[in-house]
């Protein structure tokens, strides 16, 4: 009873990326993918130690549970039961006209409601069910790995913050030694009030972006190890740079869309679009008559030592049948709800399919354009390394004003953090990599379980 399930049509393109080339691609797990020891041990102490990740893999177990139940309703429940009935009766209602007390002893094997699935009612409550499960099996997944991306995210931005308060101390170092320089000069006669006033800003800000960046960096810190789940020793900030941090292999430049039907978060929006589309069957078989089957056989005497003696046999049979007539409009509203909340899970499943897309769209374009931005920045950097030594030596051969060496250290100085950061992202990119193509292989449930083939169910 009720429609078969089929999965709609990708509300995207076949294809994402370069359009040329398309291909598969197959991922390690995270401790190859990142290479990198301190954030290996971090994400391994994540997987194991955070609260999240520990309460969806409790719901996991919640829905095998549920599954377990509604399953177990498609089969006959048997109970044993042995009981003992004493009741007295008044003299006015008895036959001899003497009040007395009756006993009576029962051991019987009881079939409990048994409902004979005539419309699929229960299978599709089953199946229902069984959909739930691996929904919440892909959704601990789907957090598994976005647990990983977070992680090595963290750790990143972490990195880079420490890079770019150490290049902001070491500036304020240097700009230090400009002060003492210009304090001489001006001593000299050579520099003016104007110029010293210009180097304690210029040194000043470069304390307060050290002080700022250091700042953040603590917090970051903070953040990963909440993302960890426990405290951990972290290693202090040393200055060390993100040129060290091993770059995970770049992915092809173009892929097909079918590698977003291998992602757990899609995965569970299907799954949760089967669970909708079985209760909608269920609903429709809510109209049709119910055969419940309910009987006993056992021995019953009225004396506990002669239950097991002579012919005390005894059974019952109870076979109900039972037709909703008017139950007020209530079978109809469930239905209505059922189908209501498919089309919710439709929308849903296509929603997870767009943001799947999205997200592999932007993973492609920026590795290819980080790379491209990266290369343009050290291009950048270098000319203004250049160019602050320039102006340096024109400004002690009294060719140029302070200012234009004040505007020559300010520019070097942004070109070298937009530097960090795009190394930042630029690996920001490769975690988001991993989690947007669904993780390695082995992260990817059996064929055979990725789709429910309980009845009414169809790929």
């Amino acid at each position: 009873m009720g429609p078969n399930y089929r999965r709609p049509d990708a509300p995207v393109p076949p294809l994402v990326g370069d359009v040329d080339r398309v291909s598969q691609v197959a991922l390690p797990e995270w401790n190859v993918y990142f290479a990198d020891t301190a954030l290996q041990q971090l994400i391994g102490r994540a997987l194991e130690h955070n609260r999240d990740l520990r309460i969806a893999t409790a719901r996991v177990e919640e829905a095998r549970g549920l599954y377990g139940i509604r399953r177990a309703d498609r089969f006959p429940a048997f109970d044993l039961r042995a009981q003992e009935t004493s009741a007295r009766g008044p003299a006015v209602l008895s036959v001899t006209g003497e009040s007395g007390v009756t006993r009576r002893y029962d051991v019987n094997l009881g079939l409990l409601a048994y409902e004979l699935d005539f419309w699929g009612r229960v299978r599709r409550l089953s199946e229902s069910a069984r959909a739930s499960y691996f929904a919440s099996e892909a959704a601990q997944r789907a957090f598994r790995l976005s647990l990983i991306a977070d992680v090595a995210n963290a750790y990143f931005t972490a990195r880079a913050l420490d890079e770019r308060a150490d290049f902001a101390r070491k500036t304020a170092v240097t700009r230090e030694e400009g002060l003492r320089v210009i304090s001489r000069r001006m001593e000299a006669g050579v520099a003016s009030r104007l110029d010293l006033l210009q180097a304690e800003s210029a040194l000043e800000t470069a304390r307060a972006d050290a002080a700022a960046l250091a700042r953040a960096a603590a917090n970051a810190r903070n953040a990963l190890a909440v993302l960890v789940g426990e405290q951990v020793a972290l290693a202090a900030p040393t200055g060390a740079r993100l040129d060290d941090l091993p770059l995970p292999t770049m992915l092809p430049p173009g892929l097909g869309s079918a590698v977003l039907l291998n992602r757990p978060d899609v995965l569970a929006a299907e799954q949760n679009l089967v669970a909708a589309n079985a209760n909608i069957g269920a609903a429709r078989a809510a109209f049709f008559p119910q055969i419940t089957l309910v009987g006993a056989v056992g021995v019953a005497s009225n004396q506990l030592d002669d239950l097991f003696k002579g012919d005390r046999r005894a059974w019952s049979f109870m076979p109900t049948l039972s037709l909703p007539i008017f139950a007020g409009g209530r079978n109809i509203a469930n239905l209505d709800v059922a189908n209501a909340r498919n089309v919710i899970a439709v929308a849903q499943y296509e929603k997870a399919i767009q943001q799947a897309f999205a997200e592999i769209a932007d993973v492609l374009s920026d590795q290819a354009y980080l790379t491209e931005q990266y290369a343009a920045q050290e291009r950048l950097l270098a000319r203004q390394v250049e160019r602050l030594k320039l102006a340096e030596a024109r400004y002690n051969t009294g060719l140029i004003g302070f200012l234009d060496v004040l505007d020559a250290q300010r520019e070097q100085y942004a070109a070298q953090q937009a530097l960090i950061e795009i190394k930042r992202a630029r690996l920001a990119a490769s975690a988001q990599a991993y989690k947007a193509l669904g993780g390695a292989a082995t992260n990817q449930p059996p064929a055979a379980t990725a789709i429910p083939t309980a009845s009414g169910v169809q790929p």
